[in-house]
């Protein structure tokens, strides 16, 4: 198709439209409210249970996460219709020219710069408006499914990157600061571990979808799921620090008092008031007393990255490369990704009731050790369906497991003015590695075999493994000021 004026048009409205959201939720900041704001903290009643407001929140935002981790599936399972409609270089369709690769590289980059962008976005105009923009952003990249050009693609999946790659960080933070400590640790692994959930749900809309009404279908379904996180976002909290420095107090303190949650002023703590010449931005990750842990966290992030992003990314293409057809493919990935949803119970609780530090151990060996086998066996058992989803369960649940671990032990082990960088920088860094995989696959033009991006991921895996043993501090228990 060629657009016409109608479609020029419409596009333009999107992009207005996306503006004025964005000046909509930009809100002025005095800078006395804004040292006000810094001087405090929010700190839960540890010892408190849950309450209904608790309940409603996760709730809310399990879902909110479930929709988020949709959108970057989707590249997997879109590669083969794109390559084929647009003549794209492909693993399935070797040959010269533009490579499909670009699609799924501009979306995790587009995740990783939205994991730094989105931490700083949410101090400046909430973590609530960050959520809301983010569903926005969704709604009008969902447009993709009607672009007539494969660049046009490109763009929008860099832009519904971003808002995906944002999110995650600030919907575990805010977590942290108000789910009390008995209760936080192994609800966060649990909320985590809906990435096996986004898997199985998106794999299974592509089996359903995709023979009727080809790849464009999976792009159309993010309107109506990114409407619903729009409509969820009523539940959500806004950040009492935000409130505070907008100059709502009372509004803070209800929203606090709502959630069993005090503030409190900041101590003189290093971590939490910085004095002359320290370090600024994400530099202070990896000074004394935090190298160790932000260390740790790189190597476990980069990992669950390499398995996200390099082995999971091109686990479709390869298993078509092995004879498994489109819908095929899809059947055995949704499947091994149902049979692996008990284990992400016994993550949560694992995380929650025994060791934080030991379950990161467990996590990250097992992944890599179900690597490994399937490196060495993958090939053995092509065009077995059944085979094939008994060696691909517990690499699948180590895609969510050890996301989810990333996510909860970054939101927990940095102390409160550290804490959104935590967090930011293991988002970005468990993307950092899907870019350099695919960057690969756009430099020649091929991507590695199942067995390369296997052993590609086993290796940090199995690293943090053994780091976290010596290096990284135990959580569970503890405050979060205690960090």
């Amino acid at each position: 198709m060629t657009p016409d004026p109608a479609m020029v048009a419409g596009m333009a409205l999107i992009v207005c439209g996306v503006a004025a959201v964005l000046v909509g939720l930009w809100p002025p900041r005095a800078e006395a409210l804004r040292r006000e704001a810094a001087a405090v903290r929010v700190r839960a009643d540890d010892d408190a249970r849950l309450r209904p407001a608790h309940v409603m929140l996760l709730t809310v935002l399990s879902l909110a996460v479930t929709i988020d981790v949709m959108k970057p599936l989707t590249l997997s399972l879109v590669v083969p219709g794109v390559a084929a409609e647009y003549g794209l270089a492909s693993p399935l369709r070797p040959g010269g020219g533009v490579s499909v690769a670009w699609l799924p590289l501009a979306g995790i980059t587009g995740t990783m710069v939205g994991s730094f962008v989105w931490g700083r976005l949410g101090d400046r105009i909430g973590r609530r408006n960050s959520i809301l923009l983010a569903g926005v952003l969704f709604a009008t990249t969902s447009v993709c499914g009607a672009m007539p050009g494969f660049w046009w693609n490109v763009l929008m999946c860099l832009v519904m990157g971003m808002a995906a790659g944002g999110m995650i960080p600030i919907a575990f933070t805010l977590l942290a600061e108000t789910v009390p400590r008995r209760h936080r640790g192994w609800l966060m692994v649990l909320i985590g571990g809906n990435v096996t959930v986004a898997y199985a749900l998106t794999n299974w809309l592509a089996a359903l979808l995709t023979p009727e009404f080809g790849w464009r279908a999976l792009w159309l379904v993010g309107l109506p799921t990114a409407l619903v996180l729009l409509v969820l976002n009523h539940w959500i909290p806004e950040s009492p620090r935000f409130l505070l420095a907008t100059g709502r107090v009372e509004r803070a303190r209800e929203v606090l008092s709502r959630y069993g949650s005090t503030m409190v002023p900041v101590s003189g703590h290093m971590a939490d008031s910085p004095g002359p010449g320290a370090a600024p931005g994400y530099v202070r990750l990896w000074e004394r007393g935090f190298g160790g842990r932000t260390a740790v966290l790189t190597l476990l992030a980069a990992g669950a990255g390499l398995l996200a992003y390099g082995f999971q990314m091109w686990l479709p293409v390869n298993l078509g490369r092995a004879g498994y057809p489109e819908a095929s493919s899809a059947r055995v990935l949704r499947d091994s990704a149902l049979i692996s949803l008990p284990l992400n119970l016994v993550t949560a609780l694992l995380y929650g009731l025994w060791s934080s530090r030991r379950t990161a151990v467990v996590v990250a060996g097992a992944a890599a050790g179900a690597l490994v086998v399937l490196a060495v066996a993958g090939e053995t058992v092509a065009g077995d369906e059944s085979l094939m989803r008994l060696l691909l369960f517990v690499p699948l649940w180590g895609i969510s497991a050890t996301a989810a671990v990333v996510a909860a032990y970054s939101s927990e082990v940095y102390p409160t003015a550290l804490r959104a960088r935590g967090t930011g920088w293991a988002a970005a860094v468990s993307k950092a590695g899907g870019v350099l995989v695919l960057a690969l696959s756009v430099g020649t033009a091929a991507v590695p075999p199942m067995e390369v991006t296997a052993l590609a991921a086993a290796v940090p895996l199995a690293l943090a493994a053994v780091a976290f043993v010596f290096l990284a501090p135990e959580t569970r228990g503890r405050r979060l000021d205690e960090a």
